[in-house]
């Protein structure tokens, strides 16, 4: 975008808020931005006296939540823009130098979505670029992705070039004002404690930027890029076979898929997955093939919302004669499945009935290829905390390992990691948010793997009469019903999630939690931000403290478990709900009343709604 020392002259004059800490802050911002769209949205902000809004946008950085940096496009220091992702790598830059000898030779990875937004100048791809042209400004090689490409990408190649750490640029499925900063290290799976606290800590020490972070054009002059869009394509692609099971039955299969890619990037991989698998390219849906940053015919860009954000795939498929349709979010790493019932609606699966549907099917396939029941001893599934129990209830019956993990595919990436060292194979993890592992070649959630193993297994039961909707019940007839729900409510203001939780952790007197919510009595609680489990001898957490999010689990005596917790990529508050029935208890209508009355008291007693002025979602 050039330099623009011209608007930089006048940034001391334009200052005078009457708070010395944001004017210094407002100083800062409007000496060191070299892009003049937020440099002009500041400026704009300053002679406007918009006092609160230059406070929320500079008086605050950043965090790692469970995704990395994430927040909307525009000028402040609290928001994702040139400057920010500047610092940010910047930081990264300085922590990796420290800990990683051979960064000079092992280089970074980058990759982008395709988000944008013209009001600020920000696009996903420049972004990746000034990422590059910092380290290129340091002599680290950058393997840099010449086109968007799906998240999982970057986690992959890291593995494959054995590279120092990976960037994604993407906000996955937020809103399309928002924008992120994705961070994996070396082992392929994202930072988690200590290094995003370290790396936090040098973007602070590195906050100003050096003269050359700004020059996009070393992306074209630097010998020390490199892209690796066509071998990684090709690697990945080729991978794939280890999680295809039945190629020749695929390329027989009289089913017809429809393919939404949500106007992201997944498009041209789920139609290159497909073919690997042995099936046709699935049916695009026209209108959401090709990138859309306005994401202009959904209403959010998140497929989990459901049929209201399906309606193009369903309509299309019903033309088709397609009985399933896969949906990928804008980055391509989870996804939604819907069925055809027999001509009379649709079957939305949730993400913890597609994780039934899917940990069965990794298993049978493993059962087949290793007979021998010793081999089960190495064999483990991963979820996340607040995920459905069902993979427990199959590992109790099957006899291999299950685990759980804090909510954010960051910890099952690495506890994978882990496992791996050890000779352990994880077939299968995933987290209630459609975010799903199948194998463990990326050690992050994929959803355009997922979308062939899908339909893999879909063509399969087909073979068998069955549909995905009927495996289900069966499944449940074998290890017990798992009846789940999910919802959440919208809260903007920060205080009032704050307020709501020390309500919680104060409910009868002080650090004295409810006892009862509605008609229903809870025997147990655990707190996983302040490491308190009242089930356990000595109270504390088994799971890992997590003092930067709000997560609150209750038990209940009719075996009920219910989570609340603040998401770590939106502004909002989930709560999760699940049933778990022994084997052979059939009578579920009963436990679908008891959940939803469980679910509703805990939204209106605990979190109170109207009185916060929360906004309420179901899933």
């Amino acid at each position: 975008m050039g330099s623009n020392g011209d608007l930089n002259a006048n940034s001391q004059c334009l200052s005078s808020t009457g708070d010395p800490v944001l004017d210094k802050a407002v100083n800062q911002w409007m000496a060191w931005d070299k892009n003049p769209q937020t440099w002009k949205q500041m400026e704009s902000l300053v002679r406007e006296g918009r006092v609160v809004e230059l406070r929320r946008r500079l008086c605050s950085r950043m965090t790692f939540g469970t995704a990395g940096l994430r927040a909307e496009m525009g000028a402040g220091f609290a928001c994702i823009n040139d400057l920010t992702v500047i610092q940010s790598t910047q930081g990264m830059y300085k922590y990796l130098a420290k800990y990683v000898p051979d960064l000079k030779t092992r280089g970074l990875v980058v990759g982008f979505d395709t988000r944008a937004q013209t009001s600020s100048g920000c696009t996903s791809e420049r972004l990746a670029r000034l990422t590059a042209a910092v380290m290129f400004c340091k002599d680290v090689p950058v393997y840099l992705f010449s086109t968007y490409v799906p998240t999982p990408f970057v986690p992959y190649a890291v593995m494959k070039y054995g590279a120092a750490a990976g960037v994604m640029i993407t906000a996955s499925h937020n809103r399309k004002e928002d924008n992120g900063y994705k961070v994996y290290w070396h082992n392929g799976a994202q930072i988690s404690s200590p290094h995003d606290k370290e790396i936090l800590r040098c973007i602070e020490e590195s906050s100003e930027p050096w003269p050359e972070s700004w020059n996009e054009d070393l992306v074209e002059s630097s010998l020390l890029r490199r892209d690796p869009l066509e071998d990684v394509s090709r690697w990945y692609m080729e991978e794939l076979n280890t999680i295809c099971f039945h190629r020749e039955l695929n390329a027989m299969s009289p089913l017809k898929f429809v393919h939404s890619s949500f106007h992201g990037v997944g498009h041209n991989y789920v139609q290159r997955a497909f073919q690997q698998f042995g099936f046709p390219p699935p049916i695009p849906v026209p209108e959401q093939k090709d990138p859309d940053p306005d994401f202009s015919t959904v209403r959010c860009p998140n497929p989990e919302e459901g049929e209201s954000v399906l309606e193009l795939s369903l309509r299309l498929a019903e033309r088709e004669e397609a009985r399933i349709v896969v949906a990928t979010d804008p980055d391509a790493d989870r996804l939604a499945v819907a069925e055809q019932n027999d001509n009379c609606g649709w079957k939305v699966f949730t993400g913890n009935e597609l994780a039934a549907l899917l940990g069965w099917w990794m298993l049978f396939n493993w059962k087949e290829a290793h007979p021998d029941p010793a081999d089960t001893e190495r064999v483990y599934m991963l979820a996340t905390t607040v995920s459905s129990k069902i993979l427990k209830a199959f590992a109790c019956i099957e006899g291999f390992h299950f685990e759980e993990t804090l909510p954010g595919f960051k910890w099952i990436g690495n506890r994978i990691h882990e496992l791996k060292k050890t000779g352990k194979e994880v077939i299968f993890s995933f987290e209630e948010s459609i975010g799903f592992l199948c194998g463990n070649m990326v050690l992050d959630k994929d959803g355009v793997s997922t979308a062939a193993v899908v339909a893999e297994m879909a063509a399969y039961l087909h073979t068998k009469n069955l549909s995905l909707k009927q495996q289900l019940i069966n499944i449940y007839e074998i290890y017990g019903y798992h009846i789940s729900r999910t919802c959440y409510v919208i809260c903007n203001d920060p205080p009032t999630i704050h307020k709501i939780f020390s309500r919680l952790r104060n409910f009868g007197g002080p650090s004295v939690y409810p006892e009862s919510c509605g008609d229903y009595c809870i025997t147990h609680i655990r707190d996983v931000t302040t490491g308190y489990d009242s089930s356990q001898p000595d109270k504390k957490c088994v799971l890992p403290l997590s003092r930067n999010s709000q997560m609150v689990t209750f038990t209940f005596q009719n075996g009920i478990v219910a989570t609340l917790r603040t998401s770590g990529t939106e502004p909002k508050i989930k709560c999760y709900t699940e049933f778990c029935a022994a084997p052979g208890e059939r009578d579920i209508s009963s436990l679908e009343e008891d959940l939803r009355k469980v679910t509703a008291a805990l939204v209106e007693e605990f979190l109170e709604p109207d009185k916060n002025n929360l906004l309420r979602r179901s899933v």
